[in-house]
């Protein structure tokens, strides 16, 4: 008889920005992006770079996938888990750590530039937006956390 279970998924790391800026004083603002397959709304995260800090790896998928530049936390603010579907159509479980990013700047070009659209939310309208609760939870408690 043939063994029907499937293995357990592997949990993988991956890093991502919370990209925010502030409007007046008491104002912020949160930048999701799409995904580039099914076009729901994310932020921008990604793969660990060897000798590259959590923190910096989430900064550089904020400028590939956005084209923001701005100041990292070093800190992550939470971490939410989702399931990635990679290349060859094999599942896999990814844990996210979120760092802060406060947006200073958006460059005029980036890697991603056409491939994802871009778009700044009250932090109430970002956490309704995601998919994933804890997500929603860690944009809704951004202000409490920076």
């Amino acid at each position: 008889m043939a063994n029907t279970a499937k293995k357990p998924r592997a949990t993988r790391i991956q890093y991502a920005a919370l990209p925010y800026r502030r409007r007046g004083k008491s104002r912020t603002e949160v930048m999701l992006v799409t995904s580039r397959e099914t076009g729901r709304w994310i932020i921008p995260k990604g793969w660990p770079k060897s000798r590259k800090a959590p923190y910096a790896c989430a900064a550089r998928e904020a400028r590939e996938e956005a084209g923001v530049v701005g100041k990292v936390g070093r800190s992550s603010i939470g971490s939410y888990s989702y399931q990635k579907r990679l290349k060859r159509g094999k599942v896999v479980v990814c844990q996210v750590d979120v760092f802060p990013l406060e947006v200073k700047r958006l460059e005029k070009s980036w890697p991603e530039k056409g491939e994802r659209e871009i778009q700044w939310f009250s932090p109430k309208a970002a956490a309704e937006t995601v998919s994933e609760p804890v997500l929603s939870d860690i944009i809704r408690n951004l202000q409490k956390r920076l």
